[in-house]
Formats: structure tokens, sequence, C-alpha cells
């Protein structure tokens, strides 16, 4: 074991001998993919940005921009709008959009975006994970992928808590509306009214449960006008890990109004069920009745079993029926034994034809029978029918709704 061990040590110094070999001579993904952009550092550990890069061409853009007027400034989103109407791509807009970005920053936050913020803000922009600690200025690198995105479709800016998604919205507030876009931001609070004025900004802040549980409720809406989102182009989350992990853990579930009809429904329907109850203890009192005179008989006791098995799913708590089971001990497996031939033979139905609902106390279930829907309802038996579900499918799918 001693010897193994040794040999294990060997084998991670030379493994880790050579990923540092080989990451010293390409460089790491993250180094590459940084690269890529423009930024880099020297054998001494100095930055440098790399002529010709997407970094290099925004920094050349920065003595055009401080040139221009605040309201030449705000006509940027504009500009940028009729250049991707155009043809032009969103890369093709992003020296222009995060050099304008930067000079709104200046402007109306007295902030201006460092190269390294570029960087991360372009990450952000290809749908990667920008990692970076508190105080490196998160919120300013996310305006820049926000105002680029902006320019194409709506944006949503992901944050944790509402007071982070109020805080984030007034303070880059200036930045966007200075280069012509429209923002807001939804709250636990906020009507119906002002979410729909919200999310038809160009930008929207907002916390993660409020845009999942806002998006359950346009998908319950009953008509269109009533949905307060609207199409999906680009998100920023804020705090990754713990929104798409941690948080996702948490299911969002809702439910819909229900309508309101007070004790209308009950009044309404409290006679009727009345009615059916009353009819359904008198038939089963007949029942008992003829099963106690066929009992009599001793050559009719299968016929007196079939009376009180209907009885017994006709009113199983009739005070009689549950005396005479109590009195005779013997007719439960009777009762039992006609159950089993009728659900052997499958014949169970021609027991219940002549009730005017059932009661299966095994299943708990209560089953309104032809009869008792015809005594409730005469004038339209259907009525406490569940439609056919897979005929109602069949029609919709062939009418143009």
């Amino acid at each position: 074991m001693e010897f193994l061990d040794k040999v294990g040590d060997a084998v991670n110094v030379v493994l880790g001998g050579a990923e540092r070999f080989i990451t010293g001579m390409f460089g790491s993904s993250n180094e590459r993919r940084v690269k890529a952009i423009g930024f880099s550092r020297d054998r001494q550990g100095k930055s440098q940005i790399l002529p010709g890069s997407i970094l290099d061409r925004i920094n050349q853009l920065e003595p055009q921009l401080e040139l221009l007027s605040d309201a030449e400034l705000r006509e940027t989103a504009a500009k940028l709008r009729r250049r991707l109407k155009d043809g032009q791509t969103l890369d093709d807009l992003v020296p222009d959009a995060f050099a304008a970005v930067r000079e709104a920053g200046k402007r109306y936050l007295k902030m201006r975006h460092y190269d390294v913020q570029m960087v991360g803000g372009y990450i952000l922009h290809q749908g990667m994970i920008a990692e970076m600690v508190t105080g490196e200025g998160k919120t300013l690198v996310a305006s820049l992928p926000a105002f680029l995105n902006a320019v194409a479709g709506s944006v949503h800016v992901i944050t944790v808590n509402d007071y982070l998604a109020q805080r984030d919205m007034e303070w880059m507030g200036p930045l966007h509306i200075g280069l012509g876009l429209t923002i807001g931001a939804i709250q636990s609070n906020t009507s119906h009214t002002e979410k729909q004025i919200a999310y038809g900004c160009d930008i929207t802040y907002g916390t993660n449960n409020e845009f999942g549980f806002d998006y359950l409720r346009d998908n319950m809406s009953v008509r269109p006008e009533y949905r307060v989102q609207r199409g999906f182009h680009y998100a920023i989350v804020d705090e990754v890990d713990s929104v798409l992990v941690d948080e996702a853990r948490t299911p969002l579930i809702i439910s819909g109004p229900v309508e309101d009809r007070g004790d209308d429904l009950f009044d309404e329907m409290k006679p009727l069920v009345e009615r059916v109850v009353r009819a359904q203890q008198q038939w089963a009192t007949n029942g008992l009745n003829e099963a106690e005179k066929l009992l009599a008989d001793p050559e009719k006791q299968y016929e007196a079993g079939i009376q009180l098995l209907q009885v017994q799913r006709a009113a199983p708590k009739h005070k009689r029926f549950i005396k005479l089971l109590s009195d005779q001990p013997a007719l439960k497996r009777l009762i039992n034994k006609v159950e089993l031939d009728y659900l052997r033979d499958k014949r169970m139905h021609e027991l219940d034809e002549p009730m005017f609902y059932t009661i299966d106390e095994k299943s708990r279930n209560v089953d309104l029978l032809e009869k008792g829907r015809e005594l409730m309802s005469p004038s339209d038996p259907e009525r406490f029918m569940v439609p056919d579900l897979t005929g109602q499918l069949a029609e919709l799918e062939g009418r143009d709704v």
C-alpha cells in the first residue's frame, strides 16, 4: 500500500507538471476567450489591449462619443436599430453599443467602465457566465449587454429580491434613458396595469420568482390582452448559482381564481340533492322489505342476497340494514358471495340500473345514475354528466379557432 501511495503521488506530480506546461504554452480556455476579445497580459503581468481587437475598437470610439451632445447620444438606440434593419447583427454593433454605454456611464453615473468590465459584458452577451467578486461592478457590467440586446428586443434583468431589482433599475436608469431606451421594474406588490407598462419597456428589472409567477399567470389568462409579458429575447441573471440552482429547487405553484357565486349554487342544488336522497332511501327501504321476505324462504337465500347487495350499494348507512347485518352476521358472507359472482360475470351494472345513485364505500366513490340525473333535472338529464372530452377535443381540432 505504501508503494502504491508513492506511485500515485508521483503520477499526480507528473500530471500536474504536464497540466502547468500545457496551460503555460497554450493558455487556459478562459484566457484564450478573454484574449480573443482583445485583453491580455504580458509576461510581467501588465495588461495590454491587442490592436484591432473588439476592445481596441471600443476604446478608439471613446474620443468621438465625448463630442456628442446629450440629445445626439440619446439617438444611439434608434441608430443601432436602423443598422439592425439594414442587415447588420448584434455582434457587428458591439463596439458602438459598448462605447456608447461607457460614455453614458461617464455622463450620468460619473462612472467609467474599465476594460476588464467590457470583457465581462461581452462574455455575458455571448450567453456565458462572468464570475465576479463583490465590488467589481457587476451591475455596471450588466448594463453593457442589457443595452445591446435591448436594441433588438426585450431584456429581463433578473435579481434575487425586490430591493435589488428596484435599486438596479434606479441606478442604471439614467444611463439607459440617456441612450434612448425605456426601463421598468416589477415588484411583488406591483399592480397588473403597472406590470404591463413595466414589461412594455426595453429593459425590465425583477426577481426570478416574480418573472416566473407572471409567466404562469399569463398562461392562465383567458384573453391575450390580459397578459403582462411579451416576447422573450434576452435575460441577465444575477447570482446565477443561487437563482438557477438553489432557488430552482423550490417549485412555483399558482392557482387561478374561482368564480364566487356565494350561496346561490348551494341553494339551487340542495333541494335537488335532497329529492334524490329521499327517493333512494325509500327505494332501499322497499328493497329491505323484499329481502326480509325472501330470507324467510330457505330456497330463496341467494335472491335475498341480491336484494341486500343492492341495498348495500344504494344506502350502506341505512339503519335497518346495519341492524340486520349486526343481528345476522352470516348475511355478510352471503352478500360477499353474490358480489363476487356479479363481478366475475361483469354484471354489476344490472344491479345498479334501478337505483338513483350508487355508493362504493371501499373506493369512496358516488356515481349518479340515469334515474338520479332525470330526477334532479328532468328537462336536461345530461346536465350532471361529464362531457366526452375526447370527442370535444376532436371537434375542436376540426374547427378553425
